[in-house]
This record gives C-alpha cells, sequence and structure tokens, in this order.
C-alpha cells in the first residue's frame, strides 16, 4: 500500500517513522524545503503535557500519549541513528505570579494524581533554595512537573528522517505539489509535482501553513493562518543557579530554555497577521520577553544575544488546533496540521492517529 505524506516538519518526519513501523506499507515523504524547517526549525521544544491545563478529552489525551511515547522514542531514535537528540529530562517549572490562583494548581495536582501524574507546589523558600537563579519579587511560588520535558526540534526531526530512512522510507526534498487532479469523486489517485506524478493509496497532508494552498487544490480549503514567534538565545556562559539542576522554566507564557554550556533560549512572542498574511517580526515585542526572561531570572541581564530567530506557526481559523482526520469530500486524504504553538508536543500522538486510520481502513473505498 502506498502512502505519501506531504510536509516534512516534526509533524511530517514523525508521521513517516511510525508509518515505518507498519509491515506493508510503501511510503513516501515529499517537501518544498528540506526538512525541520518553517516551524519546526523555530520551535523552542518545550513539552508541556502534565503542566498544561488541560484535562480531559482529546486534548488531554493527546498530550499524555505524546509525553509517554517520548519516553521510548528518544532512545530509540538515539540507538538507530547514532544521533544525539538534546531532551532535557529535569522537568518543567512553571512560576507563580501573585495574583494568580493558588486553588486553580492545587485543584489541577489533584487531577493529575488520579490520571498517574505527580505535579508539587513550591513556596517562596523552596524555590529560592532549588533554583535560586529565579529571583523576582513577584514570584510567589512556582509549580513543578518532573515529567514534562524539552527537546531539540530540529534535532529530534531528523533524527527521525534518518530512522525512517532506514526502515526503507522515501524522501523527495525540493518537490512542490502543482496539482491535485480529482477523476473518480472521493479518492484522490496522483498528485503532480515539479518531478512528475506521484501516485498512492493515501495522502497525508502535513504541510502546516503550506496545507491551505493544497488544500485549496482538492476544492476544500482548510484554511490556517500564520502566528509569528521570534526567540533568542542568550549566552550566560555558565548554568544559572545549580548546575545539577537545570528545567525548563516558564512564567507569563515566556520559556528559558537551558540548552547546554551556559546557553539559554528564550522565547517567544506570538505575533498575528495585521492586514493580509504578512507580518514583520516586532522588535519591541522580542525585547518584552527579553525583559520578562531578566525580570524572572536577573542575571540573564549580563548574558550577550547569540542569535535571533523567528518562524510561523500554523493557526487554524475558526477552529480548534491541531486539524487531524480526513479531508472533508476524500476517503483517502488525511490532515494532520494546524498544530499551532503544540507541533512538537503533539507529533508522536499525531502520528498514531494517522497511523490508526490507514491501518483500520485498509486501501480504502477507491480500490
Amino acid at each position: 500500500m502506498n502512502v505519501v505524506i506531504i510536509g516534512c516538519g516534526v509533524v511530517g518526519a514523525a508521521i513517516a517513522y511510525e508509518l515505518s513501523l507498519v509491515k506493508g506499507l510503501k511510503i513516501t515523504v515529499c517537501d518544498r524545503q528540506p526538512p525541520a524547517q518553517a516551524s519546526t526549525g523555530a520551535a523552542l521544544g518545550v513539552l508541556m503535557g502534565a503542566i498544561s491545563q488541560k484535562i480531559k478529552g482529546k486534548a488531554w489525551q493527546m498530550r499524555q500519549t505524546s509525553i509517554q511515547r517520548y519516553e521510548t522514542l528518544i532512545p530509540e531514535l538515539e540507538a538507530l541513528t547514532g544521533r544525539k537528540i538534546p531532551f532535557n529530562r529535569q522537568g518543567i517549572l512553571s512560576l507563580g505570579l501573585a495574583e494568580e490562583n493558588l486553588a486553580v494548581w492545587e485543584k489541577l495536582i489533584e487531577i493529575r494524581h488520579s490520571q498517574g501524574w505527580h505535579l508539587e507546589i513550591w513556596d517562596k523558600a523552596k524555590l529560592q533554595n532549588i533554583c535560586p537563579q529565579v529571583d523576582c519579587e513577584k514570584i510567589t511560588g512556582a509549580v513543578y512537573s518532573p515529567q514534562d520535558r524539552q527537546l531539540d526540534p530540529t534535532a529530534l526531526t531528523l533524527a527521525l528522517v534518518e530512522a525512517a530512512q532506514q526502515n526503507g522510507v522515501n524522501f523527495k526534498f525540493g518537490v512542490t505539489v502543482l496539482d491535485a487532479p480529482t477523476s473518480t469523486p472521493e479518492f484522490c489517485h496522483q498528485l503532480e509535482t515539479t518531478e512528475g506524478k506521484i501516485t498512492a493509496d493515501w495522502f497525508v497532508i502535513a504541510a502546516g501553513l503550506g496545507s491551505t494552498p493544497l488544500t485549496a487544490k482538492l476544492n476544500q480549503i482548510i484554511d490556517i493562518r500564520p502566528v509569528l514567534g521570534q526567540a533568542l538565545q542568550m549566552r550566560v556562559g555558565h548554568p544559572l543557579g545549580n548546575p545539577d539542576f537545570q528545567p525548563a522554566i516558564t512564567g507569563n507564557d515566556v520559556h528559558v530554555v537551558p540548552v547546554g554550556g551556559g546557553d539559554y533560549w528564550v522565547g517567544a512572542t506570538v505575533e498575528f497577521p495585521s492586514n493580509g498574511d504578512k507580518i514583520p517580526p516586532n522588535q519591541e515585542l522580542l525585547e518584552s520577553v527579553r525583559e520578562q526572561a531578566i525580570a524572572f531570572c536577573p542575571e540573564l541581564a549580563t548574558a550577550t544575544i547569540i542569535r535571533t530567530w523567528s518562524g510561523l506557526r500554523p493557526r487554524p481559523e475558526g477552529r480548534p488546533a491541531p486539524v487531524i482526520g480526513k479531508l472533508p469530500g476524500f476517503s483517502n486524504i488525511l490532515l494532520a496540521t494546524g498544530h499551532y504553538r503544540n507541533g512538537v508536543l503533539l507529533a508522536p500522538a499525531t502520528a498514531y492517529a494517522i497511523r490508526e486510520m490507514i491501518i483500520s481502513q485498509g486501501v480504502g473505498s477507491g480500490e
């Protein structure tokens, strides 16, 4: 059975790898760019699972599935490829501001406990003792999530590609889909690309913002809009606080992410298009993110900025993110797109969902 995946960010690569473990599938991945570009290349890789406020339904289920899968996936990929994937197992520390409601966190801790996950509330004294780099009047305490993680999205994606290649997946980079002629109702047999026709039993659209023009060619437009995010890499030159305990720190939607060698990723802004789809990066917003990080960890004031970068996140218009399931009107085109700010977090669960759809249906009704 032939499966074609369009898009090779973290989601497309994760789908390719999970499908490569299924017997009897011939898998091709196309992308007009090299792997891990666009939103994947810009992501900070903070995996907020247990510490997220999502507690039930699909949103929580997918988070839980992904966090659990990463524990096995990272060592599996490292063993297969010999690549090192930076994977921070020291948890996520969410800083509590004075006006925040303690009762909300206590309720979440109770719910997580019943679901088999562990969270702890730290008072100011405990926070200062364990993470002395956090020194801010407004912070009254924190919630620590030891089971949440952070990883390097680009390293992960490249490892997924290499492992999938070893399992026989064919990757075609620099290939653009030009058209999707549909002769049979409900069934798409082939795509026309810059490299000729590609025929398949299943097509999976995992192209982020590129999914919109693609679905437009199929007359079933899925409207996904860009939201810009900017981030910085700051060099302190030594670890902040305790060198042996370097969790990802988050507060007021600003992340301070240790990436080794005394470097930290700090981000990210959330910038919507004002007119059309163009979003020029707003310097003031990036500066305010940096200032917020410094307010939490004053030592960052002395850090030098090594680089800044930005990326566009794919946000579905008028419907919740992500968009996973059949493209309306087609029995053999699946969508795995529009993950907005949770592409890295939800990639493993998305790959599982797509695998289930393909396995449960066999070749589909068009045969």
